[in-house]
């Protein structure tokens, strides 16, 4: 009988207590949880309070060889199931995790920091993923066409073989769920490598998947940083990777897996900016950027962390601060928090030196979110909403990926100017404007580089029936490959096409030897 997790359905965490029994954090192979045999294990920390919450091992490498040797053992009859039986088991494992939805959220808050509410959000835009993945007899439909008299060509999208995914801290369970559902229902057999941070809710998910109905092997979960990482990019039995995290690390697996021959989905880092314009509601404008801002502590890829105020809107930034002001930082189990920490102490300490360095470069911190921790949580991760304004473009507050509560705020005198500073910033994930003007816009549309645009929208991440289409350095590859959605299942599929010819009036002719024309 293999091992059991922590939680379950109706009992999990329920608040930022000191756990007194402390559990190493499981391994999922060949549908087992089996504790691992390593000697090498990580600490993980409540980053409300850093105490300890449970050892994460490094998987041995035997261990992650037979991640990779069960998953062999599935593909070929996971391959033969029918897409209507994986329809099937995907219903379930879409219900299971409805059911587990607070469950799954008190984990996230646990390991991660998030606040509960915010931590509901992470597992539905996942549970999302896997409801649109329910239409797979739909998106794996192939074309047929009559090419010539008695000849037809169909396509046919086939499975790449054994796949992996490199998972970050930020979203526990949506990251996972924007490859698990996508790569199993095309046919694939999948090794999930969880942040090492914040493994708990992937386990949940491995769970589930085997309460839904995933055979044995369809599903391994490996735990480790590096090593475990490397492993994946040189196994020559894994075929695809997907992967979100750092620009750093994320260049690193792309160009590797890439050289050894892999596919490679890699979403990386972000400067997402908002322009708001002097015609815009002012108040929804305000309630907006401070959610996109501060929520989540700024740690999301689409966090909204730099604001270019056009014009008159200039006027509108003591407000913004204001309001700012009133935002609770506190643990994510308590009533009424609007962010939690952040994940780690070097987190924090990078984050603060950011902020720093604005000072030093002579910016004007107009809210200084260090050195606050609430009375209850004294020790934790804490950094609580910061706004710097007079940043230029040659800053590093401005140049870096802060991915924290803090937003650096800029003027423009005209829209055109604004479009501009976007345009030379690297990052490409997202940008926003606030107008009531249609023109306006439009213009903003049709010269701005982003990839994911919001009109309005302060968090323009698009639902999974299209994709999350990041651009320049915020995506591998230059956004050639992309999560979810359409451009999902082909990632995860190889498209055959196969051209055949049946006649019943065939009769001897000379033999052809120049190439076959069609009519």
């Amino acid at each position: 009988m293999s091992a059991q997790l922590p939680s379950t359905t109706e009992s999990f965490p329920t608040s930022h207590e000191k756990i007194t029994k402390v559990v190493d954090t499981l391994q999922f192979l060949d549908n087992k949880f089996v504790a691992s045999e390593t000697s090498e294990f990580i600490e993980l920390h409540d980053p409300a309070t850093n105490n300890l919450v449970t050892r994460v091992p490094c998987s041995t490498d035997a261990e992650l060889q037979a991640s990779v040797q069960s998953a062999l053992r599935a593909f070929p009859k996971w391959r033969a199931t029918s897409v209507m039986a994986k329809q099937q088991i995907m219903f379930k494992f879409v219900a299971l995790i409805r059911q587990n939805m607070d469950r799954l959220a008190a984990v996230i808050t646990l390991e991660g920091g998030k606040t509960l509410a915010d931590a509901k959000g992470d597992v539905l835009r996942g549970l999302q993923v896997a409801e649109a993945t329910c239409a797979a007899p739909e998106l794996l439909k192939g074309e047929v066409l009559e090419v010539a008299k008695d000849m037809e060509t169909r396509t046919y999208r086939e499975p790449l073989g054994v796949v992996a995914a490199i998972c970050p801290f930020n979203f526990p369970s949506m990251i996972p769920l924007w490859t698990l559902p996508v790569a199993t229902i095309t046919g694939n057999t999948l090794i999930i490598k969880p942040s090492e941070r914040v493994p708990g809710a992937a386990m949940v998910l491995a769970e589930l998947s085997r309460a839904a109905g995933f055979p044995d092997g369809v599903i391994n979960v490996i735990h480790g940083s590096r090593r475990a990482v490397n492993f994946i990019l040189h196994e020559p039995a894994i075929k695809a990777i997907s992967f979100v995290g750092s620009n750093q690390a994320g260049e690193y697996v792309y160009t590797t897996g890439s050289a050894n021959g892999k596919r490679v989905m890699a979403n990386l880092g972000a400067k997402n900016h908002a322009v708001v314009l002097p015609d815009s509601g002012k108040d929804h404008f305000l309630k907006s950027v401070i959610g996109a801002a501060f929520g989540a502590s700024g740690q999301r890829c689409m966090a909204l962390s730099a604001l270019i105020l056009v014009g008159k809107a200039k006027e509108w930034l003591p407000e913004l601060v204001e309001r700012a002001k009133e935002l609770q930082t506190n643990g994510g189990f308590e009533p009424g928090a609007d962010l939690g920490p952040v994940i780690s102490p070097q987190s924090k300490e990078r984050i603060e030196s950011l902020i720093e360095s604005a000072k030093q470069e002579g910016a004007n911190i107009l809210l200084d979110g260090r050195g606050y921790a609430p009375d209850k949580y004294p020790n934790g991760n804490w950094v609580a909403p910061t706004i710097i304004d007079n940043v230029t473009r040659s800053m590093r507050c401005y140049r870096e990926e802060i991915f924290g509560p803090v937003l650096v705020c800029m003027s423009a005198e005209t829209l055109d100017e604004a479009i501009d500073v976007i345009n030379a910033n690297d990052y490409g994930n997202g940008a926003v404007i606030f107008t009531q003007s249609g023109s306006a816009a439009e213009s903003f549309r049709r010269r701005i580089e982003a990839g994911q645009v919001g009109i309005n929208v302060p968090l323009p991440v698009p639902l999974p029936m299209f994709s999350f289409t990041g651009n320049k350095k915020s995506i591998a590859g230059g956004g050639a490959n992309t999560f979810y959605g359409r451009p999902g299942i082909n990632f995860f599929s190889q498209l055959q096409t196969v051209t055949a010819r049946w006649s019943r009036d065939d009769v001897p002719t000379q033999q052809e030897m120049s190439m076959p024309i069609l009519n």
